[in-house]
């Protein structure tokens, strides 16, 4: 229904930020991540995910599209709702979330508050089992179509793995990949060519 709202941050609480568009006040759930890039006075555009249930009718918005993309992949898990998973955004950037995942790093996400060993290995399980469902089209060649070695296919399955989590469809994590110059997907450090990726790509 709202894709971003655009306009004069009228007042800041804990995980809430009032957005002035036009003379409405929208309430904007939100992590302590995007509260720390907005100020009262201001004018900020936040990203936005309407949640409707019986009982609730709520938008959450974020600076940045990779954020809401994470915020939209945490709760899709189940047991996983919009109050754990801005708390898991707010300990953890998104590249670092969705590197934590890859890595299969229970311990990073238990540092959110109320974020306990359980809840912790069903997002790595169920968010593993979608990247297998959403990598059969992962093209593991360079700009020049020729294939790449073992090692850096290994590079570029991993960087796969973090970008779908932030919102990218296996067309987006092709074009990205190869524009990510040959020796940092040689290097294998998988958090600095993501961050590498949404510098240039990602608002």
């Amino acid at each position: 229904m709202f894709y971003y709202l655009n306009g004069k941050v009228t007042h800041i609480e804990a995980n809430l930020a009032v957005v002035d568009c036009g003379g409405v006040g929208y309430a904007c759930r939100t992590s302590a991540r995007t509260l720390s890039e907005i100020k009262t006075g201001d004018n900020a555009k936040l990203y936005t995910y309407l949640l409707v249930r019986e009982d609730a009718f709520e938008i959450y918005g974020f600076t940045k599209l990779s954020e809401l993309n994470a915020f939209k992949s945490l709760i899709s898990v189940s047991g996983v709702g919009a109050k754990s998973a801005l708390a898991i955004l707010s300990a953890s950037a998104p590249e670092d979330l969705a590197v934590a995942i890859v890595g299969g790093d229970e311990k990073a996400l238990t540092l959110a508050p109320g974020i306990g060993r359980k809840i912790a290995q069903r997002i790595l399980l169920e968010l593993k089992d979608k990247f297998k469902s959403e990598l059969g089209g992962l093209d593991l060649s360079d700009a020049s179509g020729i294939a790449v070695s073992s090692a850096r296919a290994a590079a570029v399955n991993e960087v796969a793995e973090a970008l779908i989590v932030l919102g990218y469809t296996t067309a987006e994590v092709n074009a990205a990949t190869k524009k990510v110059p040959p020796e940092l997907l040689t290097s294998g450090n998988v958090g600095e060519i993501i961050r590498h990726i949404l510098k240039g790509s990602v608002k």
